[in-house]
């Protein structure tokens, strides 16, 4: 039951996944060619499968839609009263006249001005706005019918009042003429209508045909090789966006969708099934595999973004940065594999789908090569650098091979991968805040954390200096070891670094960083000397906890002596009391045991070396039987049996123990001394 339950909780977790991959997909049906302007058609012939519209493009669309603005007639409304008013106060005037020639000036100015205010008289600011817009005619809306007008016919009051005065007959006396004063008489009676004009703009705009002809089923549309140009391109739009629309439907969109989320859980199951039987540590793990499933998931809400809105290329994404992420805590096969499997979901939203591919596996190799682990912020670089290169080479002999033109290369992709080399850098951004979100400790962090300028590491070598002297050799021991059977290196360095900071407490307790005279154990019951020495381990759990040293190092810490027992006091305790009853847990460390590789190797080293400065004489012999005692007797107490290190791995770190203690203790030749006697003379060079 319980091995059910480790195998539910993630395929739940990648039916989430899928869930919400699925949800964010494209709902429209997907057109199933890929097409440029100007580039060759790459599929077999193409005919119409069915009768549909060719429709004009946008940029067609809005010419016609901007010639038809500048084309358009505007309305003005013509309001007849005021001819007739002005009229009739020209009628009065006339009867009132005071002589004949006023009368018949009076008289020629009614007529005119009955023909001027028939034409229409405007304000002047909108006669100019007319003419400055090249509008030559206008719709002159009079009693509820409209009639199309030269602009020319129009008159302001001015351009009026000179038309009556300069179109005067010899038999109309001009100076008794514009004493009567007409300009008074003259009012605008055509004002524009912006609510009609606007609303018959409206209409004819709406009006306007979006095809510029028809495609008959099974009409030829393009062959492979052949150019797609400009009316080729106008036919395969207007086909992918009548085919996008008739699979638009709700029944449609349903069955879309449950066969996007069949095929995204099944790939996602894909690499479920390769991490159960090549990564089990990440499988099983539900911290390792949430971190592996959200990496996943955030490239492909990326990709699906960029390919719904369509404001960047696909490839300004840093894909490469989930390998580059996964791999500084992981191996380089679950990096690529997760890279892989990412890469093949987001195909489905690129386009040229087998392109993006090649591209994206091509830079996650270049990852994988360049980078085996991820200590300096050089090795960065050099990773973003290849993946450039990978990408740039890639791309440029794939658009050979398929064009055979340089011509035709697209350059502006290059900018794209500069961008994408330029976003890559943030991986170090990344990677730390992974750190802080999921517990992880990074190959970076270690070696920060190994510097031995640290606060903590600096106090150590000052307050405990033999300790501090015990921990180095210990981390070149155990650094040896672990490179011989495979186990990260840089982790154990640092953790035996830190095994012991928890004698800075009592520092005097610890026979190395004694300096002679009395011993502060003499005296004190052989229990108490016991809990002095076993108290180190908590001291210095806790001293890193106030550090913020990383629980990976601070692992190093609680095991390094595991459950086993203070074996001086305890036997020297059974030795002057043989007939008393011993209380184990009085000599016994707390634990837990070693239970990784790391931390068994490091247990090993720390009892190796410290056992190894009391031979008093540092032979192979003697060193290879000190190992097997030491470690012979860690596996009969059962303080190794939680880690996964082999018999044969047991074997090859006793081996390596052996060859550096040799080296660390090794014998130096005595110089002669110089003899002065008689016979002795100067060289002459």
């Amino acid at each position: 039951m319980k091995a059910k339950k480790s195998v539910v909780q993630p395929v739940i977790l990648f039916a989430v996944a899928a869930i919400v991959l699925t949800y964010f997909f494209p709902r429209e049906g997907r057109f199933s060619y890929q097409f440029y302007e100007g580039k060759p058609w790459r599929y077999d012939l193409l005919t119409a499968p069915f009768d549909f519209s060719i429709y004009k493009t946008e940029s067609e669309i809005g010419a016609e839609r901007d010639s038809m603005r500048a084309l358009f007639s505007p309305y003005f409304r013509m309001d007849t009263d005021v001819k007739v008013r002005a009229l009739e106060r020209l009628s009065t005037a006339r009867r009132a006249a005071a002589d004949r020639e006023m009368e018949q000036c009076l008289r020629y100015a009614a007529g005119r001005m009955e023909r001027i205010y028939d034409a229409g008289i405007v304000a002047p600011k909108e006669l100019e706005e007319l003419r400055a817009a090249g509008g030559g005619r206008v719709h002159v809306v009079k009693d509820n019918v409209a009639e199309l007008r030269d602009v020319s016919r129009l008159h302001t009051i001015r351009s009026a009042y000179e038309a009556i005065v300069g179109g005067a007959p010899p038999s109309v006396s001009v100076s008794v003429l514009k004493a009567c004063g007409i300009e008074g008489y003259l009012t605008e009676n055509v004002r524009r209508d912006a609510e009609m004009s606007e609303k018959v703009l409206n209409g004819q705009l709406q009006a306007l045909s979006i095809s510029s002809g028809m495609m008959q089923a099974g009409e030829r549309i393009v062959d492979r090789g052949e150019v797609v140009d400009g009316e080729t391109y106008r036919v395969l739009s207007s086909l992918r966006t009548v085919y996008e629309a008739k699979t638009g439907g709700m029944r449609q969109q349903v069955v879309t969708w449950i066969g996007q989320f069949v095929l995204i859980f099944g790939i996602m199951l894909c690499s479920g099934l390769y991490l159960a039987s090549f990564c089990p540590n990440i499988f099983y793990s539900r911290r390792n595999l949430l971190f592996i499933v959200l990496g996943m998931l955030g490239t492909c809400l990326a990709a699906e973004i960029c390919a719904a809105y369509g404001a960047v290329s696909i490839y300004v994404i840093p894909f490469a940065m989930l390998p580059i992420v996964v791999r500084t805590f992981f191996d380089s096969h679950a990096a690529l594999f997760t890279h892989l499997i990412t890469a093949l979901l987001c195909s489905l939203l690129a386009p040229f789908p087998h392109e993006f591919l090649i591209l994206q596996i091509v830079a996650g190799i270049a990852v994988i090569f360049s980078l085996k682990e991820l200590t300096q912020r050089s090795q960065l670089v050099r990773c973003s650098i290849f993946v450039l290169a990978a990408y740039a080479l890639a791309y440029l002999s794939l658009a050979l091979y398929q064009e055979g033109d340089p011509g035709k290369i697209r350059w502006m992709m290059l900018l794209f991968f500069g961008i994408n080399f330029v976003l890559l850098m943030f991986s170090y951004l990344l990677i730390y805040a992974v750190e802080k979100v999921f517990g992880y400790v990074s190959p970076i962090t270690l070696v920060e954390l190994s510097n031995i300028n640290t606060p903590l590491l600096k106090r150590l070598s000052e307050t405990c200096p033999g300790t501090f002297q015990h921990a180095l050799q210990v981390s070149i021991l155990a650094a040896e070891a672990g490179a011989r059977v495979g186990a990260d290196t840089q982790l154990l360095r640092t953790g035996a670094l830190y095994h012991d900071i928890g004698k800075m407490n009592s520092p005097a307790y610890f026979t190395e960083n004694q300096e002679g005279g009395q011993n502060p154990h003499d005296g004190l019951p052989f229990e108490e000397s016991a809990r002095i020495i076993i108290r180190h381990v908590a001291d210095g759990v806790r001293m890193a906890a106030k550090a913020s040293v990383p629980r990976q190092v601070v692992d190093f810490i609680r095991t390094h002596h595991g459950k086993g027992r203070t074996g001086y006091f305890y036997n020297s305790y059974k030795n002057a009391f043989p007939d008393r009853e011993v209380d184990e847990s009085l000599f016994t460390y707390p634990g837990p045991n070693p239970f990784t590789r790391e931390t068994g190797i490091l247990m090993m080293a720390d009892a190796v070396e410290a056992s190894a400065r009391s031979l008093h004489e540092y032979t192979d012999e003697t060193l290879r039987a000190q190992v097997d005692r030491i470690v012979d007797g860690q596996i009969a107490d059962g303080l190794l049996k939680d880690t996964p290190l082999t018999f044969r791995d047991i074997e090859d770190v006793k081996a390596t123990f052996v060859e550096k203690l040799k080296t660390i203790y090794h014998s130096r030749i005595s110089y002669p001394d110089l003899k002065h006697d008689g016979a002795h003379k100067m060289m002459k060079y």
